[in-house]
């Protein structure tokens, strides 16, 4: 069985490889890797690849003759951490895989500031769309990986148009290199220099108001609003706790309104992507505003009819509808020809929608559904009584793959 190492250099220098790995590239007649990493390690004897697409990757080693040929692919960091290791991982069938760790731009920044990191919030901003904003308002460390458009100076000018720009921020670049450049200052000092969009930055804020990650039902009152309709506070929490979501979860809002659940399901999921499908004008305005007002970057408004929208997306972990616009059983098939596993939740006010619901499933059965009527009832002050005013009942229908 071919033997393919899978090596974290660490930060770049040659000096701050592990032994062990050292070994392994020495051990390796076949190298692969971004040309950057490849520099310091090619051989005359060497065969060397420069590639960090999987599928080259595969090709690559489906070719080696495991009699032969021993293999070392070349990763930056640790093979841990934000790592093209993660990427590659099980696309390499009839192979003996072998991870090498190395030395994270994470610990190796903190070793430079002198500084702990076991306190810090771990966000990736390249190539991602994590929520930094939330992240460094609720935290009093927070390390982040820049990339892209998400460059340390464009972060901190959306910290600054939070109200963020007295918080402290570190910024490193290339570091280990000779030409390691570490830079300190507030978010609107960095906003307003340069640097390469590939660093990495060490946000220190100690006026962090920290709060529960796993809260759910937000006040109405925090959004911005308009006649446009709402998922309620009492109605959205009750339909959050059915979806569950995860901290790491791709979701979809279908039908969005507001963009209240869109908002919590965002924050629910800090690592995770939140797509908002929305048709109205007016509501797609009102879903960018309220994202603007809560900085939750992980959340994606899609205007448009979701019936054509939702095909090009990513599969979901798990699915929201507040609104289908009569496309639900079609989505639905949709939504599961993506993801037969995907958690689904359907808020219905109307008997013909809850009928809809209920038929599909039938003719569905490998789902369970779970179907629960909400009537909530508000308070109004009227002199120096309290009267109880009704809201429209809510059917929240939950469908859930069964055990197979």
């Amino acid at each position: 069985m071919l033997q393919v190492n899978i090596v974290g250099i660490g930060p770049g220098n040659p000096e701050l490889l592990t032994a062990a790995a050292q070994k392994a590239i020495a051990q390796s007649n076949i190298l692969i890797g971004d040309q950057r990493m490849l520099a310091a390690f090619a051989a005359d004897e060497k065969k060397i690849y420069s590639t960090i697409k999987t599928a080259e990757i595969a090709e690559i080693v489906s070719k080696a003759d495991p009699q032969q040929d021993t293999v070392a692919v070349l990763v930056s960091g640790d093979v841990g951490f934000f790592s093209l290791a993660k990427t590659i991982s099980g696309k390499l069938p009839d192979c003996n895989c072998v991870y090498h760790c190395g030395i994270s731009s994470l610990v190796y920044f903190a070793a430079k500031l002198q500084m702990s990191w076991d306190d810090a919030e771990i966000v990736s901003m390249h190539g991602r769309k994590q929520n930094l904003i939330a992240a460094v308002a609720r935290n009093k460390k927070v390390f982040s990986l820049t990339g892209g458009e998400n460059s340390p100076q464009v972060l901190c000018q959306k910290l600054c148009e939070h109200g963020l720009g007295g918080v402290e921020v570190y910024v490193g670049e290339k570091l280990s290199y000779p030409a390691e450049k570490i830079t300190f200052g507030t978010a609107e000092k960095i906003s307003k220099l340069q640097f390469p969009s590939l660093s990495v930055m060490m946000l220190l804020n100690p006026a962090a108001q920290e709060t529960p990650a796993a809260v759910h039902g937000l006040a109405d009152d925090l959004f911005i609003r308009s006649k446009v309709p709402m998922t309620k506070q009492e109605v959205r929490s009750v339909s959050m706790s059915k979806l569950k979501p995860r901290s790491t979860d791709l979701i979809y809002d279908i039908g969005a309104g507001t963009g209240s659940c869109s908002i919590e399901l965002a924050l629910l999921a800090p690592q995770g992507q939140v797509w908002a499908f929305e048709h109205n004008p007016a509501a797609v305005e009102l879903i960018g505003k309220n994202k603007e007002l809560f900085g939750v970057q992980n959340l994606e408004v899609v205007p448009g009819e979701a019936l054509e929208n939702i095909q090009s997306m990513p599969a979901p972990d798990c699915v929201f509808v507040g609104g289908s616009g009569g496309d639900l059983c079609q989505m639905l098939d949709i939504i599961y020809a993506k993801n037969p596993r995907c958690r689904v939740v359907i808020n219905a006010i109307t008997v013909e929608t809850l009928a809809e619901v209920a038929n599909y499933y039938k003719e569905h059965q490998d789902y369970a559904l779970e179907i629960v009527n909400v009537f909530v009832a508000r308070g109004k002050k009227l002199g120096s009584y309290n009267l109880m005013l009704a809201q429209n009942p809510v059917y929240v229908m939950t469908a859930l793959k069964k055990e197979d």
